[in-house]
């Protein structure tokens, strides 16, 4: 079992024992310590003289009242006792043991004698070697090669992480260790332990090249010398698989030996620990056994920790090989740092056992039992407790108990809940009717409104499966869904559909109408199909180019409702909002989540969900207790709700969509305490029904930062595994696997990608989905989300994948290459996060706008790019990828065509509306830092939702006339905004 301690330190003194070292002999006879006490005398004087500087060192003589074996606490606390930073450079101290044995304890900094120095003096002391055989140094200098030195080590401060570490936030210069006893030896114990910590610090940082410290004793230095020949270096090991495990031990070995034609000189080492302040985790060696314990030395190679996390091969008083990791516990606490400490010893076991022709990806760093315990991990604290059921009948049954409620609201009109499972019934009767078999694909494509919500059970009663599509998008995306889906019949309100021929497009108000055309009602629909088949399809994005479509089955939702329902309080006395698209899988949870706990529904019109304080006023009308929102919108809302007075009746806000900034919540809390308001972050993906995980986020969350997502639901469960599919240490990075009640069925007509992303679970049977998101699993199975693996992003809370906007970018007759990125929000300001693409045009033609307009047919809103940039070659680096930060170099034409200014074509115009342009086109430039022109389109600039919001919010700090974001919607234009805010219209 690993040994820790922990010692506390001032600042000063923090710094000097980071820079020593010391040795202690064991003097089982005693010594003479007046005898010893001259030599050193002599012995200083004669090598250093007037040279020393300072007091000259002097033996330091102490009996201690126990024998050694008791005492050894005592041996130990000299051994690591820091010198004073300025007034000592070599202390010499021996205890003497009632029970006649003595220690001597040597301590100096490096940058005054070197761990063979110390060993000499050693030497002298207790007679073995004369001092007159002894020389110091002679003056000499390796300054180019020092400064080659610092240079390296300055540029490797970007490879600084400790991520995975949690750190103690009081910890001040404590410093902490933590040692292993080591089951196998190495022929270059050194060299196996640092190989060893590469491979454990890429595992925890994703790296193929990991970037170790490394103080090592300068082999070549001249025999019988006494000075400063400590050297450092970096050892970078390649650990993609182009080496083998041995030529990694041969590498490491190579480095730690000093075999680079680096020596060691003066303050040489002294200076590259000052300047490796990034590099996370280093290695001081000590091992070798001239230096440790002939003559019954025993070498102690740093006192506390150079590096936040410092390795040190040692052995013990019996010569066992052992693992000694000293810690910063301001950076590593002592559960990442005794974590991090058993996988090198396990990894260090595996490279001692003969693994040489091993690639190193082919190492583990889990012990079966450990591996077990990783596993578990992300397993919830509770069963799920439930009993699998359509949707649609634990909906009847809500309307059984309660009738005569309100279930859903829209624009002053209401539905109880008998009167939506009457109409719902009456439309599934109707869609049977009409030829609709159980099971088949029904399209809806339909606004926010009374309507959806009975659509979308009416499809469900009928025994099919609903295909929600968004009215606003392009007529290419609908077409490609309708077809894709197979879908017969669509349920909308558009006067057009672009489906194909022979499709039936029916109107709700149609569906209700069935009876009177028929003349007599149609038969009340029995479904046959069980909880375990699908209910709905929801389209996601695709890296082909092409959505896929998510097959969802009916007991995924009543799981997830069941996992929620008693810690959320869930209930009848709640009132929810349906505020997203029904193409957007969080509406299932609102639409369900309400409906199906005998809550009231409220469905927010588009124009408002848009202002938010339109929607901060209904929110407060309608009494709305729990609000589902992406944190990009809450933000906005979060602003409109400081600026009035009357408190809301939210009591439980649940945040989902996207990566949530905790941080800006303290002002929510300020006005809603924590036992007011529950604040939840959930993590989840559309192939999971909707939410995985939950956290419940508190003051602490949002001054800490916190990136937690919380534990898995119950029912839920969390696997992060390697590239080999093998669970990771704690707090370690991997690829974030979900199992349990929440996976869908299949990708939609896509066997092959359905295979590939839903796997066999081998740890709990059945399968498990591999996301595609990068996480670590903190110790107590809370997840921490820390982004994408591929070139999936959100943004606003879309799930986009750039590989499908650059796909229909190529689609286009003139491009010939494409690159997509996402570009602004680096200081976590949503609202400027945007999707730039840069194209390669045929020809010398910089023309983007057809390659826009091609987009914007086939891609929705808040796909197409916001900056198309034309560039005549994509730049590449070194290695042939696509090299991102020289992108916008290589523009050949801006992203936007120039544009007069905004006053230089005011005639014809009054003059309060010329003004009004002038102004508006002013904010608009600052806002979007592009220049503005009269007849530039808000939103073909860069703007979005959120920024059209901040835009009425600057607008009214003004006093410029009130902007209702519909008409910015429709007037997206300065002119013409400025003649419909300038004539009252608005």
């Amino acid at each position: 079992m690993p040994r820790i301690e922990t010692s506390r330190l001032t600042p000063a003194a923090a710094a000097a024992s980071a820079r020593c070292h010391a040795v202690r002999v064991h003097l089982p006879e005693g010594a003479d310590a007046e005898l010893m006490g001259r030599t050193l005398d002599e012995a200083v004087g004669a090598w250093w003289g007037d040279d020393a500087g300072g007091e000259l060192p002097r033996l330091w003589h102490e009996r201690v009242l126990v024998d050694r074996a008791t005492g050894s606490d005592r041996v130990r606390a000299e051994t690591n006792r820091a010198l004073h930073p300025r007034d000592e450079a070599f202390r010499a101290v021996l205890l003497e043991f009632a029970d006649g044995q003595a220690e001597l304890v040597l301590a100096a900094h490096r940058d005054r004698l070197d761990a063979q120095s110390l060993r000499l003096v050693a030497d002298v002391l207790t007679g073995r070697t004369r001092y007159e055989e002894i020389r110091p140094a002679e003056p000499h200098d390796c300054g180019e090669a020092r400064e080659e030195a610092l240079q390296e080590w300055r540029a490797a401060e970007c490879a600084a992480g400790l991520g995975w570490a949690a750190g103690e936030g009081g910890a001040g210069e404590r410093t902490g260790r933590v040692t292993v006893e080591l089951r196998a030896g190495a022929a270059d114990l050194g060299a196996s332990l640092a190989a060893a910590a590469a491979i454990v610090l890429a595992r925890f940082e994703g790296q193929d090249r990991p970037l170790l410290g490394v103080l090592r004793n300068w082999r070549d230095r001249p025999a019988g010398t006494l000075g400063a020949f400590d050297t450092g270096t970096l050892l970078a090991l390649d650990l993609s698989g182009a080496v083998d495990t041995a030529g990694l031990l041969a590498h490491a070995g190579e480095a730690l030996a000093g075999r680079d034609g680096r020596c060691g000189a003066g303050q040489y080492a002294n200076l590259v620990l000052s300047a490796g302040g990034g590099v996370a985790v280093g290695v001081v060696d000590g091992t070798s056994d001239e230096l440790s314990y002939a003559g019954g030395h025993l070498y102690t190679a740093c006192q506390t920790a150079p590096f936040p996390l410092t390795v040190v091969p040692g052995r013990t008083a019996a010569g066992a090989p052992q693992l000694i990791v000293h810690h910063r516990l301001r950076e590593v606490d002592e559960e990442s740092a005794t974590r991090f400490a058993r996988h090198v010893a396990f990894v260090h076991e595996q490279l001692s056992s003969g693994a040489g022709q091993l690639a190193p990806g082919d190492l583990g760093l889990l012990d079966a039992k450990e591996a077990r315990q990783a596993v578990e991990l992300g397993f919830p604290a509770r069963s799920l407790d439930w009993v699998p059921e359509r949707i649609d009948a634990v909906f009847a049954a809500r309307a059984a108990e309660r009738p005569d409620a309100v279930a859903v609201s829209f624009e002053g009109r209401a539905l109880t809940y008998a009167e939506l499972e009457g109409r719902a019934a009456r439309c599934a009767a109707a869609l049977r009717a009409g030829g609709v078999g159980a099971g088949e694909r029904v399209g809806i494509c339909l606004e926010r409104s009374l309507d959806l919500v009975v659509a979308m059970l009416a499809v469900l009663k009928a025994d099919c499966v609903y295909v929600p599509m968004d009215p606003a998008y392009p007529a290419e995306r609908l077409a490609y869904t309708a077809e894709d889906a197979g879908l017969r019949v669509v349920v909308t309100t558009l006067d057009t559909f672009p489906g194909a021929a022979g499709t039936w497009y029916v109107r709700p108000e149609e569906l209700e109408a069935w009876r009177d055309e028929l003349g007599t009602a149609p038969e009340e629909v029995n479904p046959t199909r069980g909880p375990g088949e699908a209910a709905y399809v929801i389209y996601t994005s695709g890296s082909t180019g092409r959505p896929k479509g998510v097959v969802v089955p009916h007991r995924n939702v009543v799981a997830l409702l069941a996992a929620t329902r008693d810690d959320f309080g869930l209930g009848p006395d709640d009132t929810w909002t349906l505020f997203h698209s029904c193409a957007f899988d969080f509406s299932v949870w609102e639409v369900w989540g309400a409906l199906l706990t005998g809550a009231r529904l409220v469905v927010v019109p588009f124009w408002v969900s848009r202002s938010p304080e339109e929607f901060r006023t209904l929110l407060l009308t309608e009494r709305v207790t729990v609000l589902n929102q992406t944190p990009s919108a809450f933000a906005q809302l979060i602003d409109a709700d400081r600026r009035n007075g009357e408190r809301l009746a939210v009591r439980l806000i649940v945040f989902g969509g996207e990566a949530l900034d905790a941080r800006p919540l303290r002002a929510w809390f300020d006005r809603y305490p924590e036992d007011r308001c529950r604040v939840v972050n959930m993590f989840g993906i559309t192939e999971t029904t909707v939410h995985v995980t939950s956290q419940t986020v508190t003051r602490r969350e949002a001054l800490s930062g916190s990136r937690s997502v919380g534990a898995a639901l119950p029912g839920w469960y969390l696997y992060v595994l390697d590239e080999r599919r093998r669970p990771v240490p704690c707090g370690a990075p991997g690829e974030i696997y979900v199992g349990g009640e929440g996976l869908a069925l299949e990708y939609l007509g896509r066997p092959d990608l359905t295979r590939e992303r839903f796997v066999p679970d081998p740890f709990n049977g059945g399968r498990m989905y591999r996301s595609g998101d990068r996480g670590r699993l903190l110790p107590d199975g809370r997840l921490e989300h820390l982004g994408r693996l591929d070139s999936q992003v959100k943004v606003r809370g879309f799930r986009i994948e750039l590989d499908e906007i650059r796909a229909v970018l190529l689609e286009a007759s003139d491009v010939t290459a494409a690159a997509v990125v996402v570009e602004g929000g680096e200081t976590g300001d949503a609202a400027q996060a945007r999707i730039t693409a840069y194209v390669v045009l045929r020809g010398d033609g910089g023309a983007t706008e057809p390659v826009r307009l091609h987009a914007q047919g086939v891609l929705p809103s808040y796909m197409v790019p916001t900056s198309l940039i034309a560039v005549p070659v994509l730049p590449l680096t070194a290695n042939g990828k696509l090299d991102t930060r020289r992108l916008a170099e290589h523009a050949v034409v801006p992203a936007l065509p120039p544009s007069p200014s905004a006053s230089a074509d005011t005639t014809g115009s009054p003059d309060g509306e010329a003004d009004l342009a002038a102004s508006l086109a002013s904010v608009w430039e600052t806002l979007l830092g592009v220049p503005v022109g009269p007849d530039d389109n808000f939103f073909l600039l860069g703007g979005n939702s959120l920024l059209a919001v901040r835009l009425a919010a600057v607008m009214r700090e003004r006093g410029m006339p009130s902007l209702p974001l519909r008409e910015l919607y429709l007037n997206p234009t300065v002119t013409r905004l400025a003649e419909v805010l300038g004539s009252g219209r608005a």
